[in-house]
């Protein structure tokens, strides 16, 4: 049987996981009882796993965020929301495959959902252009946004990217401006925005879908406006410093708890959401309908001067006299 896709420092998690199979299908084989080794091996499994996810390092907060089998925008759709329609298309160039959303309902009230959407395989990689966006990706996330603050609907953004493409075609088609232009519309909402964090938040094209009034992060997610390896490589040159550059972005959704950024960390099931899709699913949806129905409390232009004063808030800065 053919093990799943992990990183180094889940080998140790993974050859536990894998002699309870053993251990099982030997059980229902032979018609044997083996629930004391059974429980033994889950202790043990259970014991590692919280210490090994309690400990980890940035630069592995990265590995997690990124890991291949964690659950993307439509594997939370199916299963913290519910009613889902998909809306296509940015009705000037075309659909972008990086970028999904639509309808949905959120512990049965309806919300406009829009998230980065990465691939499984190769072939859907492909196809969602490893969940990087076109400007088109962005103009249909933005052109969704306007549609439900026509209809008075909240938005809760997914937000799952390296970054935005940097092609040249990209560039032609006007990527920075149709980044900009979410930054300026969001701001300006009148409806509640809730955006998370549920994988990798890279640079700008994480920040087209995250100005909200309320930020949230999973527990294993990061947030940063450039990955190690691109920071490593413009301070030391070399992607091998990436260990380095993870520790001084403060990345991880615990970082950016403390430096008032995120507003709330969604803990995830021991060992990473991508352990267990549904408790992930669950716990956020049941985050997410909490603001949600905090916000919706709030009048509209107290809403938007709140969120414009939590991104005033945000960072430091000296002016110089000279």
């Amino acid at each position: 049987m053919a093990s799943k896709p992990h990183l180094e420092f889940e080998r140790d998690m993974v050859e536990l996981q894998e002699q309870i199979e053993r251990l099982l299908a030997l059980a229902e084989k032979r018609g044997i009882d083996v629930s004391g080794e059974l429980g033994e091996l889950r202790t043990k499994l259970a014991r590692l796993r919280a210490d090994t996810f309690q400990n980890l390092s940035p630069l592995e907060q990265v590995q997690v965020a990124r890991h291949p089998m964690r659950p993307y925008t439509h594997d939370y759709l199916v299963r913290a929301f519910t009613d889902w329609i998909e809306l296509h298309g940015d009705r000037s160039y075309r659909d972008d495959a990086a970028i999904v959303g639509g309808w949905a309902r959120l512990d049965a009230n309806p919300v406009m959902v829009v998230g980065h959407q990465k691939g499984r395989d190769m072939k859907e990689n492909l196809h969602r252009n490893f969940g990087m966006p076109h400007p088109e990706g962005y103009r249909k996330a933005l052109r969704l946004m306007r549609m439900a603050e026509k209809f008075g609907r909240p938005v809760i953004t997914l937000i799952d990217t390296p970054g935005a493409y940097p092609g040249i075609g990209a560039e032609k088609r006007g990527q920075a401006e149709a980044i900009a232009m979410n930054l300026r519309e969001m701001a300006r909402l009148r409806v509640p925005i809730v955006s998370v964090v549920i994988g990798e938040g890279g640079s700008g094209g994480a920040l087209a879908l995250g100005v909200a009034d309320r930020i949230l992060m999973m527990e294993h997610s990061v947030y940063s406006v450039i990955s190690p390896e691109g920071c490593a490589a413009i301070l030391w040159r070399s992607a091998e410093n990436r260990g380095e550059a993870a520790k001084a972005l403060k990345l991880t959704s615990t970082d950016l708890l403390g430096l008032g950024v995120a507003d709330e960390v969604v803990p995830e099931p021991a060992g990473g959401a991508h352990t267990d899709w549904d408790a992930a699913a669950e716990a956020l949806g049941s985050v997410l309908a909490r603001h949600v129905a905090e916000l919706r409390g709030m009048d509209a232009q107290e809403r938007r001067e709140a969120r414009w004063r939590k991104f005033e808030a945000i960072g430091a800065w000296r002016e110089s006299e000279s």
